[in-house]
């Protein structure tokens, strides 16, 4: 079947993790997919996933794509100076603790990013996907590509050919952030596997299956290892039901 409208290849995403007040989690989220979906996308984005963090009640996790860092700048202006952002913005903003972790992203390779359509987009109040996300973030020295050469040339290979492909696979984007009002993480280079499974089940499976092989064992996995600046950071989320992803 063809799509149902324009296919989103965004050249530029954020990733960006919400700690909330306490118990405010479904309050947000339900003001998020209510004013700030359609919102956004008319001042020139694309919201791609809005998600719970199944280890942290109180975490958001979202993704927003543009078409280049010249369009980003453009959309960002645009929506935080519009008239939605006005209105609803001080009643998100109290819902929130830190919303400063924000990882500024680009496709791994051309083939690598995420692929989206907006029109498909569940409407309001329907139910949540049961599906799961699984998200590995790995951090490694500014300038420093070995680890991130691993991840792209021997470990997304594996990935592909065990169990359900890499949704999307995204390193750091080095541009300088253009629209300081909202900051982002730097001092670090990054990649990101985001991975979709119908559950946890089958996701502890994969898992167990990549990590079963001994040159992912005993070669890739030591490799990155010995480059990474910390360890990985590894997501468990709950897509919201207005969210495209996965």
């Amino acid at each position: 079947m063809p799509p149902a409208g324009p296919v989103h290849r965004p050249a530029v995403i954020e990733l960006r993790q919400y700690t909330l007040r306490t118990k405010r989690r479904d309050e947000f989220i339900e003001l998020f997919d209510r004013e700030f979906v359609e919102s956004q996308e008319e001042a020139g984005m694309v919201v791609l996933g809005q998600f719970r963090d199944l280890d942290d009640p109180d975490r958001f996790v979202w993704l927003r794509g543009f078409r280049d860092m010249t369009g980003r700048h453009r959309a960002l202006t645009a929506f935080y100076g519009g008239p939605v952002w006005a209105r609803h913005g001080p009643e998100a903003n109290s819902t929130m603790l830190d919303s400063d972790d924000v990882l500024l992203l680009r496709p791994l390779t051309d083939a690598s990013g995420f692929s989206v359509v907006p029109s498909r987009r569940p409407e309001s109040g329907g139910p949540a996907s049961a599906r799961f996300m699984a998200v590995t973030v790995w951090s490694f020295p500014p300038g420093r590509h070995d680890g991130i050469a691993l991840i792209r040339d021997r470990l997304l290979p594996v990935l592909r050919a065990t169990g359900p492909a890499p949704l999307a696979a995204l390193t750091t984007e080095t541009a300088h952030n253009t629209f300081p009002r909202l900051p982002v993480r730097t001092g670090e280079s990054v990649a990101a596997v985001f991975t979709p499974y119908p559950d946890e089940t089958a996701h502890r499976r994969h898992l167990a299956q990549v990590e079963a092989q001994p040159l992912v064992r005993n070669v890739i996995l030591p490799g990155i290892e010995r480059q990474q600046t910390a360890e990985p950071r590894r997501l468990r989320l709950a897509p919201t039901g207005r969210s495209l992803l996965p």
